[in-house]
Formats: structure tokens, sequence, C-alpha cells
């Protein structure tokens, strides 16, 4: 399975010790970036990110800033794209199992990074249970 990560500065650090963790679980990662901490405009990283995600060249995306925000904001423009913001686990399998989301988006300054591969794993693992779920994520997008 094909994940793509980005961020911002704020999430560099996560996203360097994340990578790896999703290798060793398997999975072909592509890093969007950005590739230092120097101060950057996460649109620049969650747009392009966005896109693949969209356009099926990856299966899911993970986006991480300070506050998850601005990256859930900006992922959420693209239609295909159902990004959530999370800082619990199961908020994480939440979002898989009733809103079939696409894309996590985690906030480095409110969720410790063994946290942040907790919430990865069980976003990753956790399949979409339709039904009357379906129903309501297809109203989703205009």
């Amino acid at each position: 399975m094909k994940i793509a990560i980005g961020g911002d500065h704020a999430g560099f650090h996560y996203k360097r010790d994340i990578i790896p963790f999703l290798n060793e679980l398997g999975y072909d990662v592509k890093d969007f970036g950005p590739n230092s901490e120097d101060s950057v405009d996460y649109p620049d990283f969650a747009h392009p990110l966005s896109v693949a995600v969209a356009g099926s060249e990856f299966e899911y995306g993970i986006l991480i800033c300070g506050s998850g925000n601005g990256v859930a904001m900006t992922a959420n423009k693209h239609p295909k794209v159902r990004a959530a913001l999370c800082w619990q686990t199961e908020l994480a399998e939440l979002a898989r199992s009733h809103n079939n989301a696409n894309v996590l988006c985690i906030p480095s300054r409110f969720v410790e990074l063994d946290l942040a591969k907790d919430m990865i794993k069980a976003f990753l693992k956790t399949g979409f249970e339709g039904g009357r779920h379906e129903k309501r994520v297809n109203k989703i997008h205009c």
C-alpha cells in the first residue's frame, strides 16, 4: 500500500520518525515535504499530497503540522479527499470506519510521537463500515 506524507515545519521531526516506522510496517511511503524544520507554508505541501490522494496515486495520506487544522482545511478543499484531524486513537479509527477518511491530520504540538504512531496504525488498519455511514459520506462533497 502506498502512503503519502507531508506537513509543515512543526511536523518535520515527527515525519522524520514516522517514515521509517511506516516502512517497517511494510508501507511504501512518499515524502511530500518539507525537508527541514525551516518555516514553510503548509498549503505548499498539503495541496500536492491531496491531489495525489484524490487521484488515487496513494491510498492514504498523512499530514502533520502544529495544530493539524491548517493541513486539514487545505486538504479538504480537494474533491475525493476526506481529511480528519485526530488527537486520539479512537478518533482515527472512527474517521476511517464511519467517515471513510483517506487523510489523517495530526497536531504535532498536542500529540506525543508514540500516540501519533498508534493513531497511524489504527487509521491504516481500520476499514470503512459502509452501510448507514456510506449514505452520509456520499453527501459530504459539494
